[in-house]
């Protein structure tokens, strides 16, 4: 491109302005100075330390990747399908979400309300009129109102910036129930009793530190009459003036009064109950303290994927497959699986020896080892090549003439 060229082509976001050198922008909706769609949690567990469990599990499942895929007869994966499926899965979801983002969303909603909804707001058809259609965008949605075939969903409009209640059927819907439902959302399961006392604790330390003194005094006199009651509230408020009005919090009483203060620390089993029922929901949902600060060792990392990651995704993915590939793409042996990365909790050392054994036993190309280690892919042909590199190469057949003797030879020989 020429130098006129480019400057007849460049354009600036503040050159470009419409109209041109002003800070006056046109209507261009609804604006808002924090992120319409993003989730929030309810029923207090914003409040609680649920939400780094949450995350935590949301982020593990939103590394796996998942996928569109082409497979064989025996269900093996050949290849990903190029579909808006797919690119919503692993590219962008919609206008505000990447497919990352999209899988921690579902996981973080689900996890906070027992149920979401998946929902194709962007369709290349109606949906209820023609059932094979390619996904063109998906979000999130909190199901309202359950019907016998359909539901009522809030979702959130990037067209209006608002959420809005639709209804929609729910064979057009991926519908995904949490998997640990009994463990987090049941009213009495464990991570319900665990929020009940985290919020006692949290009204006994905002009383704590309310500022008052709790304060019981004494008078001289039996107060009994109507006269002495305004008498003692008098005094009351006469020493609640001094303490507001002193500088360091000083008051004076009388000899005769005696004065009894109650805010003192008062021991309970409250913070043991919280401990028990912390490590009680760590261990049913194979968690632990280790995985949440990074120093878990891989028998942890496996058990926990094993239990919590793997039972979460499944869910989701099944849904998935079922709501939104058809019986025809079904036959055609095109599903959505995930796929999670064994080498992730391997270091440097084991993997130099998986790649041995891997490559020795023809499980694996060099080239696809040099992809999982983050290397590019090498030029040489051998590196694609499905074979035993510590064998010798076989050489290449020659024609069959070549190797045997010619039969004229033979003719002549006799």
């Amino acid at each position: 491109m020429s130098l006129g060229e480019r400057v007849k082509k460049a354009w600036n976001a503040f050159l470009n302005r419409d109209p041109p050198n002003e800070t006056r922008y046109v209507d261009i909706g609804t604006n808002y100075s924090y992120r319409p769609d993003r989730p929030r949690f309810t029923r207090g567990n914003e409040k609680s330390i649920v939400t780094a469990v949450y995350n935590r599990i949301a982020l593990d499942v939103s590394a796996i990747d998942v996928k569109h895929v082409q497979q064989d007869e025996n269900d093996r994966f050949l290849s990903v399908v190029d579909s808006g499926l797919n690119k919503c899965l692993t590219l962008e979801a919609n206008v505000d979400q990447t497919g990352t983002a999209l899988m921690q969303d579902i996981v973080m909603s689900m996890l906070d309300e027992g149920c979401v909804a998946i929902v194709p707001v962007d369709t290349s058809c109606n949906p209820n009129e023609n059932g094979s259609f390619d996904i063109l965008s998906l979000r999130t949605g909190k199901i309202l109102e359950w019907y016998p075939k359909h539901i009522k969903v809030r979702v959130y409009d990037e067209n209006t910036s608002q959420k809005e209640d639709i209804i929609i059927a729910k064979k057009n819907v991926g519908i995904v129930e949490n998997p640990l439902y009994a463990v987090i959302n049941e009213p009495n399961s464990t991570l319900q009793r665990l929020i009940r006392k985290l919020n006692i604790l949290d009204a006994i330390d905002e009383q704590s530190g309310a500022g008052k003194l709790d304060l019981i005094i004494q008078l001289p006199y039996v107060i009994k009459t109507e006269a002495r009651k305004k008498q003692a509230e008098t005094r009351r408020q006469d020493i609640e003036s001094q303490l507001a009005g002193s500088k360091y919090g000083i008051a004076y009483t009388d000899g005769t009064e005696r004065i009894t203060q109650l805010n003192r620390s008062v021991d309970n089993n409250l913070m043991s109950q919280i401990e028990y029922l912390t490590s009680m929901l760590y261990s049913q949902l194979g968690i632990s303290q280790s995985i949440l600060d990074g120093t878990a060792d891989e028998k942890a990392m496996l058990n926990y994927q094993k239990r919590t990651i793997k039972p979460i995704i499944s869910a989701i993915v099944d849904e998935m497959k079922r709501k939104f590939i058809t019986k025809t793409s079904r036959s055609q042996h095109k599903s959505i699986a995930f796929f999670i990365d064994p080498f992730e909790l391997v270091s440097a050392n084991e993997i130099s020896e998986m790649a041995d054994k891997f490559t020795r036993n023809e499980i694996m190309t060099s080239n696809e080892i040099r992809q999982i280690i983050g290397l590019k892919p090498s030029t040489d042909p051998k590196a694609d090549e499905l074979r035993n590199k510590n064998l010798s190469e076989p050489k290449a057949e020659s024609d069959e003439d070549s190797k045997a003797q010619n039969p004229m030879e033979e003719i002549q020989n006799g």
